[in-house]
């Protein structure tokens, strides 16, 4: 049940990653960086919740796993030009961790 329940989470947050991509990501990143934003924000609210395992396998594991992509960050990462290249890493990273926090606080996780 659990891998199924990863596997449709998966499967809605998957498309909405490719969809952000097309459309906004041109000359800087900005579809991803969105989506890996937006899902650590969900990420965070989820773990404030304190979610049971099933919605953890359905929500966090697979939705957020889907939505939000490493591998592409990373590739684009040292595809783009040196001065985009770390504004792009920073961005990313910070505004990941920073919307983790604020989802898991307005989640009343603190």
């Amino acid at each position: 049940m659990t891998v199924l329940l990863v596997a449709v989470g998966a499967a809605l947050g998957a498309p909405l990653r490719f969809l952000a991509g097309r459309a906004w990501d041109h000359d800087w990143p900005v579809g991803t960086w969105l989506v890996n934003v937006v899902g650590s924000g969900a990420l965070g609210v989820f773990l404030a919740l304190s979610l049971n395992g099933q919605w953890w396998a359905f929500l966090a594991t697979g939705w957020c796993g889907a939505i939000t992509s490493y591998s592409t960050f990373a590739v684009q990462s040292v595809e783009l030009p040196a001065p985009g290249s770390a504004g792009y890493v920073a961005a990313t990273v910070v505004g990941s961790l920073a919307a983790c926090g604020v989802g898991f606080a307005l989640a009343g996780g603190w």
